[in-house]
């Protein structure tokens, strides 16, 4: 029996090992908490990302390594894969870790991006300002994810604030200056590329976030055939040229018929959550496909889905669970504000019945601002 192991003991861990029983996989979590949710689901080995007397131990018991989230050290990733195979490479995910490789492999594919501009001191932030203009973002260029690590510059008398809330990290993960972009809304693609060159997308979803964070996603994104084709493309471009193995998402701001490139997640996405009711194969089995040299299989649509993310505490389940198409999705996790806890997917034949049951949630939910524009994207409004 194959052994997987993963690198994270996070929520997508947890998914990943529900999705491998079916195929007759073990797995082995590494996560330096104990209380890490994966392990409710899988054996859990307690240990540091850097700690090679764990990576020995960790690589001894498994076949190959994935990882639940991007930010385990490259090194690390590079220490086992010498020693057992590890998917996606550790390139991939160096590549991924830092915003100015991502961002300049990005522009070398050909794939337009936001103006950027690397920041090393508070004098390049003036030059940048004056270059890019403003609004922009200064952003971590490592360990940023969900709005972290963020400073949204309005103006220029704002440099001062943005330089002292980020400028301290400036010589430690790095800074960038990225332009910030009137987009009109914000689109993914997940995508899976498997160990003999085969690539397959799933449908191009339309997300929404709040604070950075996603809030709502809806597939198959209401985007014209030529939207749909040019994101996948670019998608493919990554994969290839990284030698990418497994699924990982390609996040895009998109202006009309025009697509641009804000980052890619070398790993199954929140926005591909909805593949598990929503899909042929899910992200998760996909991914584990992948990284095993399975079949990638179809990822075509069921119908239309929508997934809600919750955060800080589990709403009451009876609100989706009442509705026909509705399913749940509970990680284990303890309440803390801004923590993923869980989401739920909701999923129908056309897009007006879908409407209908998101609807119908976000009432018995009273979540309605969360849903509303999930409902009037598909009511065309």
């Amino acid at each position: 029996m194959t052994t997987v192991g993963i690198l994270g003991g996070g929520q997508l861990a947890r998914m990943l090992a529900l999705a491998g029983l079916p195929l007759g996989l073990k797995f082995l979590v590494l996560d330096p908490s104990a209380e890490s949710c994966a392990g409710q689901c899988a054996p859990l080995q307690v240990g540091g990302f850097d700690d090679e007397a764990a990576l020995a131990e960790f690589a001894s018991k498994v076949d190959v390594v994935t990882f639940d989230f991007e930010n385990v050290p490259a090194s690390s990733a590079q220490w086992l894969a010498e020693r057992v195979p590890v998917y996606p490479n550790p390139r991939a995910l160096g590549v991924a870790q830092d915003r100015l490789s991502e961002k300049t492999l990005f522009r070398e594919l050909g794939i337009p991006v936001p103006a950027f501009a690397t920041i090393d001191s508070r004098e390049d932030l003036d030059v940048a300002l004056v270059e890019i203009g403003t609004p922009c973002i200064l952003k971590t260029r490592r360990f940023g994810y969900d709005g972290k690590g963020q400073f949204r510059i309005k103006s220029p008398a704002d440099a001062q604030a943005a330089w002292d809330a980020l400028g301290a990290q400036a010589s430690t993960v790095g800074l960038i200056l990225e332009g910030f972009v009137a987009f009109d809304r914000e689109v993914s693609v997940v995508a899976v590329r498997g160990r003999d060159g085969e690539f397959k997308a799933f449908p191009l979803t339309q997300n929404w976030h709040v604070d950075g964070v996603l809030s709502a996603s809806l597939a198959p994104a209401q985007a014209s055939p030529a939207v749909q084709a040019q994101a996948i493309d670019y998608a493919r471009r990554v994969a290839e040229a990284i030698d990418y193995v497994g699924v990982f998402a390609l996040e895009l701001f998109c202006q009309g018929e025009t697509l641009l490139a804000n980052e890619m997640a070398p790993r199954v996405h929140n926005s591909g959550h909805w593949t598990i009711e929503g899909a042929e194969v899910s992200q998760f089995e996909a991914h584990l496909r992948a990284v095993l040299g399975l079949p990638l299989g179809a990822l075509a649509m069921r119908g239309h889905a929508c997934m809600l993310n919750w955060l800080g505490e589990m709403p009451d389940a009876d609100g989706v669970l009442s509705q026909p198409g509705g399913h749940w999705h509970d990680y284990g996790k303890s309440p803390r504000a801004g923590r993923k806890v869980g989401h739920a997917t909701l999923r129908a034949d056309t897009p007006q019945a879908l409407s209908s049951v998101v609807a119908a949630a976000g009432e018995a939910l009273s979540r309605q601002a969360q849903v509303q524009p999930v409902v009037a994207v598909l009511s065309g409004v």
